[in-house]
């Protein structure tokens, strides 16, 4: 584990996320790869948090994709996010990749932790920003209270799947079952907090804490100050499929 300065230990400034899609015959090597590339990434010199994660179409265990794969990153600043860009692992993906899709985040709040930290420091208050926003929440599932989760999981799908503003989301997950989150992308800040407190995703909010479903939970939200490429053919911050 390379040595921190105290800059890296310090506030998160930049957020990447990659996306990458690959061929079918390309499933074995990245199955091989998650582990070889997660340390290779966070031995990059400012490299504060690393995820490099399986996704899925939806965001129930049986909906997994093992063709597409995520990349969360958390960085002091710009130039150090930057740098990954030239990578011996940015270059085994991007080569493999079918599609690709990459953003560049700031974070406006974050509450709650990701493996006992704090990956996108301490932001807990809701920053003004007027443009496109992206949300991501994590939990870890109390073993014993997952079934609860699951029961409440399709209503809170139907709702999002329907909601004006959004622009892109997927689910992803650390182990097949137990550790799953969330990715989405909205027009504005306006359009997340419509659904987040004005549709079945609220009263799922208000009984996940009645009923204690996680052991860890993470919510944070984040400007998107960049976006390259596109999720399913389509550049998710104007519309088009290219």
């Amino acid at each position: 584990m390379p040595t921190r300065s105290a800059s890296d230990r310090g506030q998160t400034a930049i957020v990447t996320a990659h996306l990458w899609r690959l061929s079918r015959r390309d499933i074995p090597w990245a199955l091989r790869a998650v582990a070889r590339d997660r340390r290779r990434v966070r031995a990059l010199p400012g490299a504060r948090f690393v995820k490099l994660l399986g996704t899925s179409h939806g965001f129930t265990p049986f909906d997994a994709d093992l063709r597409r794969w995520l990349l969360i990153s958390a960085w002091p600043d710009a130039l150090q996010a930057s740098a990954f860009e030239d990578s011996v692992t940015a270059d085994g993906w991007y080569d493999r990749a079918v599609e690709s899709w990459r953003a560049v985040l700031r974070p406006l709040s974050s509450r709650g932790r990701w493996a006992g930290r704090e990956p996108f420091g301490t932001p807990t208050r809701h920053q003004a920003w007027a443009g496109p926003v992206a949300a991501l929440t994590r939990a870890r599932l109390s073993p014993r209270r997952a079934v609860g989760f699951w029961r409440s999981v399709p209503a809170v799908v139907a709702a999002l799947d329907a909601r004006p503003g959004l622009l892109a989301s997927f689910g992803f997950g650390e182990a097949p079952l137990g550790y799953q989150g969330t990715f989405s992308v909205w027009s504005e800040q306006a359009a997340l907090q419509d659904f987040a407190y004005r549709t079945t995703h609220k009263d799922a909010i208000a009984r996940s804490a009645r009923s204690r479903w996680f052991a860890e939970e993470l919510f944070a939200r984040f400007a998107v100050l960049d976006s390259y490429g596109t999720i399913d053919g389509c550049d998710p911050l104007n519309g088009r499929h290219l």
